[in-house]
């Protein structure tokens, strides 16, 4: 036989109660879940916050004296713009007693590349979109510099053609101490310039990454996995490093400095590579601007507009990147008249030259 359930008999009042308490009990588990993420990110900021301090390049006590005013970047470029000559350059005696003459043997150094197929780009889906997909190139032979492009060789440029000096060359003389270091502050139009000077000229994208990555497709020169004793990234060091610094490494063919330090420029437009999934808006040339909108121009908000010209493809990351920027497949990308502290080069040439 089948007994009917006992069911206690609970009041209105009971009833009510008990979804009070139910209730109660459901909010005080979201809120202590609130409170508990909230701690997380505040831990998570508070990480963040202690590894920036640890890699700030000067005391933050000191951030008062470092801050510039609003537009005083902007006019030293304009006013750097107008030097159209170096007001002050080396004498030719000045310029050799930089390095020994070993020194300048060794940055005059290029690595010959052999003709063949290489992997180009990637198929990994946490890569940015311009990166994907991997495909396979092929390349004639080509030399490559060993080096990137030094203050000290730059300097030869500018005592023969009287070119302007970088922004961050005071007087039109290089920083003390930093002849080995690459040159920086330089566009894509210096750079081009410089290379035609040497009787050479800018590397195309493909032939820069098969130097950096070989036919392998690894992920940095020296394989696929970062070590940050390999490279000059993620402001660990603060700033650009001499080229010659990373010897352990450098790419299958022995070439230096193909992972950070600096962002290298090279003579390719900016564009999607055959089925590539990037939005194509992304491959458009824009700049800031002051935006139309009369109140928001008197909040100084500028807008994004797309303009008449192409970016140019830079690689390698550099001593700012984040480090994923510094892998073998990574496409940067800039206006060629742009030019920062970060921006650097190589040149090549044909094996036929």
């Amino acid at each position: 036989m089948l007994y009917p359930r006992y069911r206690p008999h609970i009041s209105p009042q009971q009833k009510r109660l008990k979804q009070r308490v139910f209730a109660a009990t459901v909010i005080t588990c979201i809120s202590l879940a609130m409170v508990a993420g909230t701690l997380h990110v505040v831990q998570l900021g508070a990480n963040r916050m202690a590894d920036m301090r640890d890699r700030a390049t000067y005391d933050l006590s000191e951030m008062k004296d470092r801050i510039r005013a609003a537009g005083e970047d902007i006019t030293r470029h304009r006013e750097h713009k107008r030097q159209q000559q170096a007001e002050i350059t080396y004498a030719w005696n000045e310029l050799e007693a930089l390095l020994t003459p070993e020194q300048w043997v060794m940055l005059d150094e290029m690595v010959l590349i052999p003709a063949g197929p290489f992997l180009m780009g990637t198929d990994s889906a946490r890569a940015n979109s311009q990166d994907r997909p991997q495909h396979e190139v092929m390349v004639e032979d080509y030399w490559i510099d060993k080096y990137p492009v030094t203050n000290a060789e730059y300097a030869r440029f500018i005592v023969s053609t009287k070119r302007r000096p970088p922004l961050d060359w005071k007087d039109g003389v290089i920083p003390a101490g930093r002849y080995l270091y690459p040159v920086t502050m330089v566009s894509w139009y210096d750079a081009q310039a410089y290379c035609r000077w040497e009787i050479k000229r800018l590397p195309l994208e493909e032939e820069w990454e098969k130097a950096a990555r070989g036919t392998d497709g690894r992920r940095w020169p020296w394989g696929n996995k970062i070590d940050p004793e390999l490279l000059n990234t993620y402001y660990y060091v603060g700033s650009t490093t001499e080229v010659t610094k990373y010897a352990a490494g450098v790419s299958p063919y022995g070439v230096f400095d193909m992972a950070g330090n600096v962002s290298e420029w090279t003579a390719s437009d900016f564009e999607p590579y055959e089925g590539s999934d990037a939005p194509r808006e992304l491959f458009k040339p824009r700049v800031m601007r002051e935006s139309s909108d009369p109140a928001e121009r008197g909040m100084s908000v500028a807008e994004q507009v797309e303009v008449v010209g192409v970016y140019k493809v830079r690689r390698g990351g550099s001593w700012k990147s984040d480090p994923f920027s510094t892998s073998t497949y990574h496409r940067n990308f800039s206006m060629p008249h742009y030019a920062s502290n970060f921006f650097g080069f190589r040149c090549a040439k044909s094996n036929a030259d």
